[in-house]
């Protein structure tokens, strides 16, 4: 290591490993020291390509039979030493969740999830440690080489039986929740998608971590919105549409790549909860733009630092939908990320391809001053129903509800559907603007997303403020009760003869 270092106190010693508190040179606090057994060429790259939910790595010096790693030391207690509130539950959710798609984006699996390895930080974060286990799948490999992990958290593959992947990782995050989540990982929602997470055969799990965070109704990026409603209006007679694609995490550009210019000036919408930024044409892949966008909530106008400031909230934004043909600018409804009152700043990235561009700096917007944690909530959607339009070859679905003109037209109607098994398969985010302009009456449901085998659906409405500091948004509950559900409509056929269930 070219830093000098000061040992503070031994905090683990074994034949494969040696852990020390150290104070290093040009380091202003105490920092972690890790003397490991082999090569651990994972702590490279999470050293170019740093997540605020993992442990800063200083340094990395990689020898042929050691690897000597300097990194963040974290204060926070385990998770295993905490009891969460239902809101910290799904915090954690959407966070772990997060880190995890971001590894295995980088196509790392950590292997050594469990409750120990997460730390819940004052500021109320998580931060996933210890990626000493941690590989990377090589395509041709049958099974690991080492076998590493925790008893009780590590699937069978983890054995020696298979090769580890990101599947491996969803075993061990469905171990983990359950503890996390306590008496609540009894609910009949939750205690389903745990089990499918530790399902024995890998095949039979959730094959992404994406599909996890969907379960637990975590927005994914199949979403149509704005500027799109013109292209639908095109596409629904003949045939359905394809939006959005897998959360792409940042990347650090790689050797030879041109960096994307950061999008033109962020901004709030007025108070409407919308963020607006300049479109980057450039970005994206296969023919869409594509953005990561970050919100933070301070107690004062202090603008953030996108590189090292700890966000609230983290989501992307995906589609030519959203882009404004006119003004050139994209706009993405952020009222769903306001909670506690506050100044609220985003910061967002032009994403890249990998292959010709790399991601932009992150472009920070100005403040909005939220106040509305105590306003009203907006009225919860009544009479959940099904409108059917029936063309010359094909019907067309749309969630809908009676009491539409209780809403401003800037008011956003977040539609999750669910197959007959209940399983969340899709979701669909209009205005009542857009609403207006399709004429059928409600948010429509994309086909092209059912299952072959899927022979009914329904749906639940969230709604999210365009008026955050007049009303607040109305949310489903996390574990669903019966009474927000829509009747069932049965798509037996799938003829255009179709109707809803009584």
């Amino acid at each position: 290591m070219e830093r000098t270092c000061e040992e503070i106190r031994l905090l683990k010693k074994s034949d494969k490993c040696t852990v020390q508190l150290v104070r290093a040179e040009g380091i202003e606090k105490p920092c972690v020291r890790k003397t490991l057994a082999g090569r651990h060429g994972v702590y490279r790259i999470l050293q170019e390509k740093p997540h605020p939910c993992i442990p800063r790595i200083y340094e990395v010096e990689e020898g042929e039979s050691r690897t000597v790693v300097l990194e963040e030391y974290i204060e926070g207690e385990s998770l295993g030493d905490r009891a969460l509130t239902p809101r910290q539950c799904r915090k954690l959710v959407r966070e772990l969740c997060g880190v995890l798609e971001y590894l295995h984006w980088n196509n790392i699996v950590h292997r050594d999830i469990k409750p120990s390895n997460i730390l819940m930080t004052p500021d109320g974060h998580i931060r996933l440690i210890d990626f000493d286990a941690a590989r990377m799948p090589k395509d041709l490999a049958e099974q690991d080489t080492h076998l590493l992990g925790t008893r009780g958290y590590a699937p069978p593959e983890q054995y020696g039986f298979a090769q580890t992947d990101a599947r491996s990782d969803i075993y061990a995050l469905g171990v983990t929740l359950g503890q996390a989540f306590g008496s609540a990982a009894n609910d009949p929602r939750y205690r389903k998608i745990i089990r499918k997470c530790t399902e024995l055969d890998p095949d039979k799990r959730y094959q992404s971590v994406r599909q996890v965070r969907l379960a637990f109704g975590f927005p994914g990026n199949r979403i149509l919105s704005g500027a799109g409603i013109a292209l639908l209006l095109l596409c629904l007679v003949g045939g359905g549409i394809w939006y959005g694609r897998e959360h792409a995490a940042p990347n650090d550009g790689g050797s030879g790549l041109r960096v994307l210019p950061a999008p033109e000036e962020p901004h709030w919408d007025g108070d409407s909860g919308v963020g607006v930024w300049g479109n980057v044409p450039e970005c994206g892949t296969d023919g869409e733009v594509g953005y990561v966008y970050r919100v933070y909530v301070k107690e004062d106008a202090q603008p953030p630092d996108p590189e090292h400031d700890q966000w609230t909230y983290e989501g992307d934004a995906r589609g030519n939908f959203g882009v404004d043909g006119t003004t050139g600018l994209y706009q993405n409804s952020l009222g769903q990320c306001l909670e506690e009152n506050g100044y609220y700043y985003f910061a967002v990235s032009a994403q890249g391809d990998g292959i010709t561009y790399a991601d932009s700096p992150f472009a920070v917007s100005d403040a909005f001053l939220y106040t509305g944690a105590d306003a009203p909530v907006l009225p919860a959607p009544e009479g959940l129903r099904w409108n059917v339009m029936t063309g010359s070859s094909s019907a067309e679905y749309y969630a809908s509800w009676d009491n539409l003109d209780d809403y401003a037209d800037g008011d956003r109607f977040h539609v999750c559907f669910y197959d007959g098994d209940n399983r969340l398969f899709t979701v669909n985010e209009w205005s009542k603007r857009d609403i207006m302009a399709v004429g059928g009456g409600g948010v429509w449901l994309d086909q092209t997303m059912l299952g072959a085998q899927t022979k009914r659906v329904r749906f639940t409405v969230t709604v999210y403020t365009s008026r955050p500091n007049e009303y607040r948004s109305y949310y489903v509950p996390d574990s669903v009760p019966e009474e927000y559900y829509s009747p069932w409509l049965d798509l037996a056929g799938r003829d255009g003869q179709a109707a809803p269930e009584e």
